[in-house]
């Protein structure tokens, strides 16, 4: 369990690592380009979204990495499973149905990892 753990934090780290920081530091009207939502939404909305899904990707891996605090890692999932359910209700108002299975992935990836590290393998 510990393994598998390990690797959906990975996988989960890097994805919202590059999500992430395309939201937070391009221009926005690159990044407009790419996702259609950050033409119609207030600017500070993508930013906001691309900073917590960097410090959640850092969170995912870096306390138990290096035993600093590691009881931070499920919280950075749950504080990332909790952003996918809020692009989830934006996707759904802007009726882009795609998106939305991405994010149910991503909640659902984000959700082992916080079980897992809370109960199934918990840190110490």
């Amino acid at each position: 369990m510990n393994t598998a753990l390990w690797i959906v934090q990975i996988l989960l780290a890097v994805m919202f690592l590059m999500t992430g920081m395309m939201k937070g530091f391009m221009p926005l009207e690159k990044i407009g380009e790419r996702m259609a939502f950050v033409n119609d939404a207030p600017s500070w909305m993508p930013r906001l979204a691309g900073y917590s899904e960097v410090l959640g990707a850092i969170g995912l891996v870096f306390p138990m990495l290096f035993n600093i605090a590691p009881v931070l890692t499920p919280l950075a999932a749950i504080g990332l499973a909790i952003v996918m359910v809020l692009a989830a209700i934006l996707h759904f108002r802007r009726k882009e149905y795609p998106m939305i299975a991405m994010n149910a992935v991503l909640f659902a990836l984000a959700v082992f990892v916080a079980y897992g590290r809370l109960v199934a393998a918990p840190v110490a």
